[in-house]
Formats: structure tokens, sequence, C-alpha cells
């Protein structure tokens, strides 16, 4: 096996990823624009997308960092719109985009156009949210967006096979349709929920730390395989894992906290910068088998299909978002009048991603008499070209977009604020616990270091306050930002003695990399302390 086409994918997407942290455009869209630039570069390996590593290898990991990164209490705070968006909308689009591709493109199937219509379906909202964070849009908009992209996936996936199995000619019937749909569904639920104690009383449990990290990277891929396994959904599986884990990682000790945090971070970074550099190295692979279908009425049949998918996303959100407040009173109680700006937003922010492609290159090449499926490479070619289009169309005016609307963003005071009250109640408590273990005699301490814990919990008190207030007039700097940087300063000049110490031969490395290591943890807790 040849690993330099994957190092150099690898390598490269995250060259790519990390330049677009120093440009306004967004790391999905430039990651995409650099795979179709260098698709055609002249001994660049062919990168086919193989679903047989996309979905179980690199779908679950993303939906794990996505999940448990997301509030539980949030999304179930979220839950009618999250589910008529991954749900609803998602079963909608299917019908509604094969509905239109079967009356646009002549000879193309009503059960091919829905196959179509199932691959298209799905929302990535890898960039959307990626570009919420950055813009700054209301909390409520970013939690529905994370809540769709979680369990859309599942919904398009099943609507895809039961399509699929039309297709191919294994007589499929709405019941049996309906029937396979709620076993996945309820099926991966209920593996998540089986699954989740038992995974988290090992991350609890386990004392060996490479082990613990070891599980917590496994965890995803046993939750998908284990719901596939059944024929139930992988995608509801780990999702429900993930979120009760990120709901209780408080329960396991912080030292695999920072651990997990660390690797989780890396694993998502190069995944997603891989997979939407995949997006646009596809492009020959899709052109090569278009055949009759190639010049103007593929290009007729891409904007149809795309202009489909955008508007049903209008068609099926605005009525989502007001219906259910003129029928229910309890609804109109309960939460605020929303405007018509943040279900633009959302509607405008259904951006596709790998996960259709994906799915377009897992459908077989004839059905069961043998014959080719029907217009497959057309599928794929029309899949490409939504997938490319939102990102690039919805991509790039998204931020402008949200600018434009002036949504209220999240209020920075308000979150600091309390913030700082958290922290005044947990250090009034921890102050009284302190003292109360001191007057102990079992934990009679010096008074210097008894000091140095109360000042611990003085400055950790205090130090939120004061990124209430104003910055130094000399400098410029944030009370945070002073605090950081002369604790670097002089942790730098430590560390700076120890390795003059090293080289000299008066400690050995091993001495070196312990003392290096308390440095480190020194160094992060005072970074975390400043906020």
């Amino acid at each position: 096996m040849d690993v330099m086409p994957l190092l150099l994918l690898v390598a490269g997407s995250a060259a790519v990823a990390a330049a677009a942290r120093r440009s306004p455009v967004p790391a999905p869209l430039l990651l995409v624009a650099a795979g179709l630039a260098v698709s055609y570069v002249p001994g660049v390996p062919d990168y086919t997308l193989d679903p047989h590593i996309v979905l179980p290898l690199v779908l679950p990991p993303l939906l794990h960092t996505a999940a448990t990164d997301s509030s539980y209490l949030d999304l179930r705070a979220q839950m009618r719109p999250v589910m008529l968006l991954s749900v609803g909308y998602v079963l909608f689009a299917t019908f509604t985009v094969g509905w239109a591709a079967y009356l646009v493109v002549p000879d193309l199937p009503l059960t091919a156009a829905l196959v179509l219509g199932a691959v298209v379906a799905p929302p990535d909202a890898v960039a959307a949210t990626a570009v919420a964070r950055r813009v700054g849009l209301p909390s409520r908009i970013t939690t529905i967006l994370q809540g769709e992209s979680l369990v859309n996936d599942a919904t398009a996936i099943t609507a895809y096979r039961v399509a699929l199995a039309a297709a191919v000619g294994e007589g499929a019937t709405w019941a049996g349709g309906i029937g396979e749909f709620l076993l996945a569904a309820l099926g991966g639920i209920g593996m998540g929920l089986v699954l989740m104690v038992p995974l988290h009383w090992l991350r609890t449990h386990v004392k060996e730390a490479l082990l613990k990290n070891t599980l917590s990277l496994l965890i995803p891929f046993v939750a998908y395989a284990a719901a596939e396994q059944v024929h139930a959904s992988g995608v509801l599986a780990v999702v429900v894992v993930a979120l009760y884990l990120g709901h209780r990682a408080w329960e396991v000790d912080f030292a695999t906290r920072l651990q997990e945090e660390a690797v989780w971070k890396m694993v998502a970074f190069v995944l997603e910068s891989a997979v939407f550099a995949l997006i646009g190295l596809q492009l020959p692979v899709v052109l090569k088998g278009l055949g009759e279908y190639e010049g103007g009425r593929a290009a007729w049949y891409a904007v149809a299909v795309f202009v489909v998918v955008v508007v049903s996303r209008f068609v099926w959100v605005y009525p989502a978002t007001f219906l259910p407040r003129l029928l229910s009173a309890r609804i109109r109680e309960r939460e605020d009048n929303p405007t018509w700006k943040g279900p633009f937003i959302i509607s405008w922010a259904g951006m596709r991603g790998v996960v259709s492609l994906a799915i377009a290159f897992s459908i077989p090449l004839t059905v069961h008499g043998g014959e080719a499926f029907p217009e497959r490479n057309l599928i794929l070619f029309l899949t490409f070209t939504t997938v490319i289009g939102t990102l690039v169309v919805q991509g790039v005016t998204l931020p402008p977009l949200i600018r434009l609307l002036r949504l209220p963003g999240r209020d920075a005071q308000a979150e600091t604020l309390a913030e700082a009250n958290a922290q005044a109640q947990a250090s009034r408590v921890a102050e009284l616990r302190l003292e109360e273990l001191l007057s102990d005699e079992r934990n009679a301490l010096p008074g210097p270091l008894a000091d140095r814990l109360r000042a611990v919990l003085e400055r950790r008190r205090n130090s939120v306050w004061e990124r209430l207030g104003q910055a130094n007039p000399v400098t410029g700097e944030s009370v945070d930002d002073t605090y950081r940087r002369l604790s670097r300063e002089v942790i730098g000049a430590e560390r700076t003695v120890f390795v003059k110490l090293r080289d000299g031969r008066h400690i050995d490395d091993e001495m070196l990399r312990t003392l290096l290591r308390r440095l480190d943890l020194e160094e992060a807790a005072a970074y975390r302390e400043a906020g």
C-alpha cells in the first residue's frame, strides 16, 4: 500500500486549514477550492472517496467531537426545531428534490431520483457553525444548526437505503420503508442508551492514562459498529453516547479531560481538513463518467437541482418556525417571538458536505437484474455540483449576510458577568471547605502553604471580575493578558535554567522532562486562571 498520497492529503489539507485561520475565508471553503485547483495538477494521485472508509471511520469521530462539544441541556431546550430540521426537513427535501429531478431529467426513474434526493438532503453544518462562531450568531441559532448536523445524517442514510432498495428492485413498500426508518432510529437511540453508562463507567474507573485515551478514541467506533451490526443507526448511537459523556465529563479526572481535549482537537482538525479537501479532489472522478450528459445539459440539470435544494429549505424552515406558534398557546407563552431574520439565516446555512458525496459513491453499479444502475454517473455529478455550489455560494455569502441582517450576537459582557457570579459562589464554598480542612490537625500545613491555597482561591475569584475592568492605559493589555504574559516570562526563565543544567550534565534528561512537565502544568493553570 502506497501511503504517500495519504500523507500528502493530510499534510496539504492541514497546511491550507492553518492558512485559512489567517484569512477572512472560512477554512472549509478554502480547502474545497484548494482541492478543486489541485485535482488537475499533473502527477496528483486520484483520490476516490470511498464510502466504506468515510462512513464507518471518518464520520463517527467527527460526530463524537461535535456532540461532546455540544450542550445536552441546550439541545433539549431546542428539541422541536432540531427535530423538525433533522428529520422533517431531510424527508421533505428527499421527496422535493427527487420529484424535481424526475421532472427535469429525461429518462430518470422516480426511484433513482429519490435516491438523489436522499443523497443531497442532509446539510453539513460544520462550515455553517464555524462561520456562526466566527461572526457571533445568537447561541440559539448555533445550537439549532449543531443539533441538526448531529441527527440529519441518520435520517438521510435511512431514507437513502429505502429509496435504494426500490431503485435496485428489492420491492420496497411504504410500510417497509417506515418500518426500516423506525428500526434504524429507535435501534440507534436504544444502542446508545445501552452503551453510554458502561462506557462512562469505564472512563471513570480505568486508572492507566494510556488506556483511558485509547478508550476515548475507540468509543465512537464501538458505538457506530455495534448499532450497524443490528441494522440500527450508527450515527444516532454515536450521538447519544457522546452527548451523555460530554454532559458527565466533569466526573472524569482533570488529567484525562486535558489529554482528551488535546487529542480530540487534533483528530477533528485533521479529519475536517482532509474531508473538505477530498470534496474538491473528486472533480476528475465525477466528470470521468458523465458521457452523454457533458456540456450544457449537465450544467442545466446541476443548476436546477441546486436551486431546488436551496429553495426547498426556505419552504420548510419558515412554516416550521411560525406554524407551531400559531397552533400552540403553550409555545407562544414559553418562547420569544422569532423575527424573520433567524429563520432566514438557518435556511441559508444549509450547506452540503462530505456525507452526501460518500453516500452517492456507495450507489451500486448495477440493479438486481444485472442492468446498470440508472443514471448513476449523473447522480454523482449532481451531488458533487450541489455540494460545491452550496459551499461556495452560501458559504461565501453567509458572513456578510449575517452582518447585513445585524442579528444580535452573544453578549460578552453578560456572559462574563454570569461567569464571575458563578466563580464567586464556587469560591465562597471552596474557602469554607478549605478553612474546615485546615482546622483539622491531620491537615496541618505551614503558614506560607496555607496562605498560598487561600491566594489561589482569591486570584481565581477576582480574575473574572478583573476582566470587566479597563485595559492597561500604557500597554493596552487587559489584566488577563498581563497576567498571562508575566507568567510566561517567569516560567520561561525557569525553563531556560533547567535546560542549561541539563546541557551542563548537572541533571539528566529524565529529570529535565519531570521539571518541564511541572512548569507546563503551572503555565496551563495560570492561563486558565486568567480566563
